[in-house]
C-alpha cells in the first residue's frame, strides 16, 4: 500500500497518536512525529503488538446473570446522553450496526459493555487514555457506552483484537464521520452505516410518526365591510391559496392582498361551509366621541337669545339699549357685519344675546345663529313691516325649532303701525297671543327705551318654560361663533360654551384646527380662567383660524391632534379625488372655455365676513358670459403671498375691514395688482358688478341713417354706378348699406364710392342726388331702396345679463319639457 501518516495509522487502530509513536519507536522504526510517513511494515508491527496483548482475554468471558437486562439498561441510558448533545443519530447507528455485524462480534461487545458497567458501578477510575478519548467523544457529541467500555478496560480490548477493531472502526465512523482511504471495504461499510442510520424506519429512534392533527375550523365568523383575501382565509382556518382558487372558480380574479366586499366574502365562506355576520362599521376617526350626561348632574343655565330681523330695523340699537352701550356706533355704515355675543343681567339672572347681521349677504350667519340659540327675538320695524330678511329669519328659527318672540320696534316713529305688522306676521304663521295664538309680541322703542323690561321678562319666562339645563362638571363642548387672525395675539375665536366648563390649559379641537387654550376673554374684555355653560368667550391658542360654526371639544392633546389631522387628510383626499369625465362634461368644459373669469382674492377680518362676501360674489354667477371665481379667501391682513397669488392668477384683491401691510403694497405696485379696500359690503358687491358688466360682450344697436332710391343705373368701363336720390336722412361714404328690392333684402355690404357731380363727398343729405357704387355688387335695378345704417354700442349691465340668461334657461327648460311630453 502507499505510505500514510502516523496520525492516520493511529486512527485506523483507534489509538492515540502518541501511543502509536511510542510503539513504533520501541520497534526501531524511524518516526519522529505524527506527520512521519509509514508503510506496510509499520502496520504489521502494530497488528502484532496489539494482537499479542489481546489474545489471553478472549478464552473465557465472564457471564453474569441476566446479561440482556444489563445490555438493555445500557442501551436505554445511552440515548439520554446523546440527547444532551446534538445527535439522535448515535442512538440509531448501534442498531444499524447490529443488523450488519456478526453474532460473535455482538456477543464480544456485550461482554465488554458488561465489564464497563461493572467498572463504572464499582467507582473505578478510567485510565488517562480512556478519559481523554471520552472527552474527545463528548466534544463530537457521538459518545456511547460501547466506546467508553472499550476505553475503560485495556486488557479486555486486547483479547478480541479483530472484532474490537471492527467495533472501533464503527465507533470511529460515528465520532468523526471520515472515510478510510486505505480500506475501501471499511469505507463502504461506514457509508452504509450512515445511510442506514438516517433511514425512514430508523428516524427518531425507530419511533412511529405522530398521527396528523385535524384543524378545528369555525362554523361562524364575523367580517367587516371590506376584508383582504388572506385575512378571510385566516379567519376560516384555510390557506389563502384555497380561497383564491375558490374565488377564481367563482369568476373573481383576486390576489391574497386584494380586498373584497362583505357579500363576496360571505359567498366564498358559504362554499367552505362557514356562515358570516357583518360587523358594525368602524368608528369614524374624525368624529368626537359623545358623552351622555347623568340627569342628576344637570343644572339650569342661562338662555341664549339671538336677535334677528331685516337690515336697519334696529336690532343692534335694541341690544345697545339692553346693554347700555353703543355698539352700533362702531359698525361701518351703521349695519352689523359680525356676530356679537353679549351677556346681560336681568333681575339677578343672566341672558346671553347673539346679534346677527340683517343684510342679505349674511344668510349663513343668521342660520348659524338660529342653530345655536334657545330663543329668537325677531325685530320688525313698525314703520316698515315684514321684509325679505324678516321672512328668512322666521324660516331659520322654525327649521331650528326655536321659540320666537317678536319685538315690534320703532313704535315711536310717526308712521308706525304695529297692527299692520301683526297682520303681516300672521301670514307666516306667527299669531299673536291677543289673537288666540302662542307668539309673544312686545312693542318696543330702542331709541326711547320703551318696553325693554317687558321684553326681558318674556325672555326669562320662555326660558323657564323650556327648562334649559347643562352639566358644568364635565369637559366643555361649544361652538365657534366667530374667528379671526389678530396680528398681535394670533388666532382669536369667539366660543359659546354649550355644555361643561372650559378652562385655561385645556386641549381642544374644532374642525381642522387644534390647540391649547392659553387665554380667555369675556364680552367685557376681562380675562377669565374658566367659562361655564352659555358663556361666550374669546379664546387664544389655536394653530389656525377655524371655520365659524365648528364644534369645539375638550380632549386629550394627542387625541385632539389626531382628530384634526384626520380631518385635514380627509379634506385633502376629497380635493384630489379624480372625477370621471363624460361627453357632456367635455362639452360643458368647452363651453366654459368661452366664459370670462373674474378672479378675486377675498381677505376679511373675521371668518363670518369671509363666508358672507364669498357667498354674495358667487351668487352673481347667473349668466353665461362672465363668472366670478374666488381663488383664495382668508382671515387677516393682505400680505405679500396674497399679492403674489393674485398676480399669478390675474386676480384683484378685495380687502374687507383689513388693510394691506407695507410689503404687500410694495409688491402690489411692482406686480400691478389692484387692491380694493371696503368697510361696507354694499360697495364691494357694486364694484364687482361693475367689473363684470365691463367684461360682458358689447351689445350693438342698429341706427338707420337714411334711405336712398335708385332712379338710374349708369354703366362705366370700371364700375357700375347707381344714380340715386336721398329720400330721408343722410348717407355717408363709410356707412353700411343694405339693398331692399320688393321689401326683401338682397344684399348687405359697404359703399365703395359716393359722388356728387363727379366729386367724392363724405355725405349727401335728403333732397339731393348722388352716385353710389357698392363693393362686390353690380346688380342694380331701378326702384331699389338703399338703407344706410350704423351699429352703435349700448351699455350692458350684469343684472340684465343675469335676467337674460335666466330667461334663456327657462325657455330651454320649457322646450325640453315639451319635447319629453311629445315623446
Amino acid at each position: 500500500m502507499s505510505n500514510i501518516r502516523v496520525y492516520e495509522l493511529a486512527k485506523e487502530f483507534n489509538k492515540e497518536t502518541k501511543e502509536v509513536l511510542e510503539v513504533l519507536q520501541k520497534a526501531n522504526f524511524p518516526v519522529k512525529n505524527n506527520f512521519s510517513s509509514v508503510g506496510d511494515a509499520e502496520r504489521e508491527a502494530l497488528k502484532k503488538h496489539y494482537h499479542k496483548g489481546a489474545a489471553p482475554a478472549a478464552k473465557a468471558p465472564v457471564k453474569e446473570a441476566k446479561p440482556k437486562a444489563e445490555v438493555k439498561e445500557v442501551r436505554e441510558n445511552a440515548p439520554e446522553k446523546t440527547k444532551k448533545g446534538n445527535g439522535e443519530k448515535s442512538q440509531n447507528r448501534p442498531q444499524n450496526k447490529e443488523n450488519h455485524e456478526h453474532k460473535e462480534h455482538r456477543e464480544n461487545r456485550e461482554n465488554n459493555q458488561r465489564k464497563a458497567n461493572n467498572n463504572n458501578g464499582n467507582g473505578n477510575n478510567r485510565s488517562h487514555e480512556g478519559g481523554n478519548r471520552s472527552g474527545h467523544n463528548e466534544r463530537n457529541n457521538n459518545g456511547s457506552n460501547n466506546e467508553r467500555s472499550e476505553r475503560g478496560s485495556r486488557n479486555d480490548r486486547n483479547k478480541n483484537e479483530r472484532n474490537d477493531r471492527n467495533d472501533r472502526r464503527g465507533g470511529k465512523n460515528e465520532r468523526n464521520g471520515r472515510n478510510d482511504r486505505n480500506d475501501r471495504n471499511d469505507r463502504n461499510g461506514r457509508n452504509n452505516d450512515r445511510r442506514g442510520g438516517r433511514g425512514r424506519n430508523n428516524k427518531r429512534g425507530g419511533q412511529q410518526p405522530a398521527p396528523k392533527m385535524e384543524i378545528a375550523r369555525p362554523k361562524h365568523i364575523k367580517l367587516p365591510e371590506m376584508i383582504a383575501v388572506k385575512d378571510l382565509a385566516s379567519k376560516m382556518s384555510y390557506t389563502a391559496a384555497e380561497v383564491v382558487k375558490k374565488l377564481f372558480m367563482m369568476g373573481v380574479m383576486a390576489t391574497i392582498n386584494q380586498e373584497i366586499d362583505f357579500e363576496t366574502a360571505a359567498l366564498v365562506a358559504s362554499e367552505f361551509g362557514v356562515t358570516c355576520e357583518e360587523l358594525p362599521p368602524d368608528a369614524d376617526p374624525t368624529e368626537i366621541p359623545e358623552i351622555e350626561d347623568d340627569p342628576k348632574s344637570l343644572k339650569l343655565r342661562p338662555p341664549v337669545v339671538t336677535v334677528m330681523g331685516h337690515v336697519d330695523h334696529g336690532k343692534t340699537s335694541l341690544l345697545d339699549c339692553i346693554r347700555n352701550t353703543h355698539v352700533s356706533a362702531h359698525e361701518a355704515g351703521g349695519i352689523t357685519q359680525h356676530i356679537g355675543a353679549y351677556q346681560v343681567n336681568c333681575k339677578g339672572k343672566k341672558i346671553v344675546f347673539l346679534d346677527t347681521p340683517g343684510h342679505e349677504a349674511f344668510t349663513a350667519m343668521r342660520a348659524r345663529g338660529a342653530q345655536i340659540t334657545d330663543i329668537a327675538i325677531l325685530v320688525v320695524a313698525a314703520d316698515d313691516g315684514v321684509m325679505p330678511q324678516t321672512v328668512e329669519a322666521i324660516n331659520h328659527a322654525k327649521s331650528a325649532n326655536v321659540p320666537i318672540i317678536v319685538a315690534v320696534n320703532k313704535i315711536d316713529k310717526p308712521g308706525a303701525n304695529p297692527d299692520r305688522v301683526k297682520q303681516e306676521l300672521m301670514e307666516h304663521n306667527l299669531v299673536p297671543e291677543e289673537y288666540g295664538g302662542d307668539t309673544i309680541m312686545v312693542p318696543v322703542s330702542a331709541k326711547q327705551q320703551i318696553g325693554i323690561d317687558d321684553l326681558l321678562e318674556n325672555v326669562l319666562l320662555v326660558a323657564e318654560v323650556e327648562e334649559l339645563k347643562a352639566n358644568p362638571n364635565r369637559d366643555a363642548r361649544g361652538v365657534i361663533i366667530e374667528a379671526k387672525l389678530d396680528k398681535g395675539r394670533g388666532t382669536v375665536a369667539t366660543v359659546l360654551v354649550q355644555n361643561g366648563t372650559l378652562r385655561i390649559g385645556d386641549s381642544v379641537v374644532c374642525g381642522t384646527t387644534y390647540g391649547k387654550v392659553r387665554a380667555m376673554i369675556d364680552d367685557r374684555g376681562n380675562n377669565v380662567k374658566k367659562a361655564g355653560p352659555s358663556v361666550p368667550v374669546e379664546i387664544l391658542g389655536l394653530n389656525d383660524v377655524p371655520a365659524a360654526g365648528d364644534i369645539l371639544a375638550v380632549l386629550e392633546e394627542k387625541q385632539a391632534r389626531s382628530i384634526a389631522e384626520a380631518r385635514v387628510e380627509r379634506q385633502r383626499t376629497n380635493l384630489i379625488k379624480s372625477k370621471k369625465v363624460s361627453l357632456d362634461d367635455l362639452f360643458h368644459q368647452i363651453q366654459e372655455g368661452e366664459i370670462k373669469d373674474l378672479n378675486i382674492v377675498v381677505k376679511a377680518d373675521v371668518q363670518g365676513s369671509v363666508e358672507a362676501l364669498c357667498g354674495s360674489l358667487l351668487k352673481l354667477n347667473k349668466n353665461d358670459e362672465v363668472r366670478v371665481s374666488v381663488v383664495h379667501s382668508g382671515v387677516g391682513a393682505v400680505n405679500e403671498s396674497d399679492v403674489m397669488l393674485a398676480s399669478a392668477s390675474n386676480a384683484i384683491i378685495i380687502a374687507f375691514n383689513v388693510r394691506p401691510d407695507a410689503n404687500a403694497r410694495r409688491v402690489a405696485d411692482t406686480e400691478d395688482v389692484d387692491i380694493r379696500t371696503y368697510r361696507v359690503i354694499y360697495d364691494a358687491l357694486n364694484d364687482v358688478k361693475d367689473a363684470m358688466s365691463g367684461m360682458l360682450k358689447p351689445k350693438y344697436k342698429e341706427v338707420i341713417q337714411g334711405r336712398v332710391e335708385i332712379r338710374q343705373v349708369m354703366k362705366f368701363s370700371k364700375a357700375l354706378v347707381a344714380g340715386s336720390y336721398v329720400l330721408e336722412g343722410k348717407i355717408h361714404n363709410n356707412s353700411k348699406i343694405r339693398i331692399i328690392r320688393d321689401n326683401i333684402e338682397v344684399f348687405d355690404g359697404e359703399i365703395d364710392s359716393l359722388r356728387r357731380f363727379k366729386d367724392e363727398v363724405k355725405e349727401v343729405a335728403a333732397g339731393y342726388e348722388c352716385g353710389i357704387s357698392i363693393i362686390d355688387f353690380r346688380d342694380f335695378k331701378e326702384g331699389d331702396i338703399i338703407e344706410a345704417y350704423t351699429m352703435e354700442e349700448i351699455a350692458t349691465d350684469i343684472n340684465e345679463a343675469n335676467k337674460e340668461a335666466a330667461r334663456k334657461r327657462q325657455a330651454e327648460a320649457e322646450a325640453r319639457a315639451a319635447k319629453e311630453n311629445e315623446e
